[in-house]
């Protein structure tokens, strides 16, 4: 049985606290790898850490803050965690913003590897 994980609802997304949240380079490049592929997005650590030299607990803290901000939605079904962008709630309440922010130019070596299926 799959659960979903809290978020804040549509009404309750902060731009503050999405700004905050995409403030850390790690976690923009988590969200561009997303915004960019295919969904849902496996989050499984060790393709993250990988490719962004991290360890497994600091890939747990990037999901969760971007969950917290209500950037993504997370579904868990046993011990998978699919992570989906929540474009549409985003785009309902700050329209372009996630465009803005998350299709410029950045390490796209990184990205890259990350998109890979």
């Amino acid at each position: 049985m799959s659960r979903k994980l809290p978020e804040p609802s549509v009404d309750e997304l902060d731009l503050t606290a999405i700004l905050g949240a995409l403030v850390d380079p790690a976690r923009r490049t988590i969200m561009t790898v997303m915004y960019r592929g295919s969904e849902p997005f496996d989050c499984s650590a060790s393709t993250w850490c990988a490719n962004l030299g991290l360890t497994p607990p600091t890939v747990s803290h990037h999901f969760r803050t971007l969950r917290e901000a209500g950037l993504t939605r997370t579904v868990v079904d046993g011990r998978t965690r699919n992570v989906r962008v929540r474009k549409e709630d985003v785009e309902s309440r700050f329209p372009g913003l996630l465009d803005a922010l998350l299709t410029h130019e950045h390490d796209m070596d990184t990205i890259a590897r990350l998109a890979r299926p």
